[in-house]
C-alpha cells in the first residue's frame, strides 16, 4: 500500500493490512502476558515479607494483564490501529511510572523503617548481659547502689 503513515491510524488492525507487525505484536502480547503471570508468582513468593515490593509486583501484574489483554482483544475484534497504539503507549508508560516514580519513595521509606528497627534491636541487646535474666537479689543490689 502507498498510504501515508498517519493514514494507517484509522485503519482496522488486521493481518492483511499490517502484515509486518500484526503477528509479532500478537505473539509479544501473549508472551508478555504469560511471562507477567509467571514473574508475579515467583517474585511474590520471594518477597512475601517485603510489602512494598510485593505491591509493586501486583501493580506490574495488573498493568500487564490489562495492556496485553486489551491488545489481544483489539486484534480479535479488529479495532483501529490508533487504539492499539494508544493502549501500548499508555500501558508501557504506566509500567515506567510505577517503577520509577510511584514506588521508589515508598520503598525508601520502608528501607528507612527497617534500618530504624534494626538499629533499636541492636541497641537493646548491645550490652553482653542484656539477654541474661538477673536474679531478684542482684536487681535489688543494683538499685541500692544507685
Amino acid at each position: 500500500m502507498t498510504l501515508a503513515p498517519w493514514e494507517y491510524l484509522l485503519k482496522e488492525w488486521r493481518p492483511e493490512r499490517f502484515p509486518d507487525i500484526y503477528w509479532p505484536v500478537i505473539a509479544a502480547s501473549v508472551v508478555f502476558l504469560v511471562g507477567q503471570v509467571i514473574v508475579y508468582n515467583v517474585r511474590t513468593r520471594q518477597l512475601r515479607r517485603f510489602e512494598p515490593l510485593e505491591g509493586m509486583q501486583e501493580w506490574f501484574l495488573w498493568t500487564g494483564f490489562i495492556t496485553f489483554g486489551l491488545v489481544l482483544i483489539q486484534a480479535l475484534f479488529r479495532w483501529y490501529f490508533l487504539l492499539v497504539l494508544v493502549t501500548l503507549v499508555i500501558g508501557l508508560a504506566v509500567y515506567a511510572w510505577t517503577r520509577f516514580r510511584y514506588f521508589p519513595p515508598i520503598i525508601a521509606a520502608y528501607n528507612q523503617e527497617l534500618r530504624r528497627a534494626r538499629f533499636f534491636s541492636q541497641a537493646k541487646y548491645k550490652h553482653p548481659e542484656a539477654t541474661i535474666r538477673q536474679r531478684a537479689n542482684q536487681r535489688t543490689k543494683k538499685r541500692k547502689r544507685r
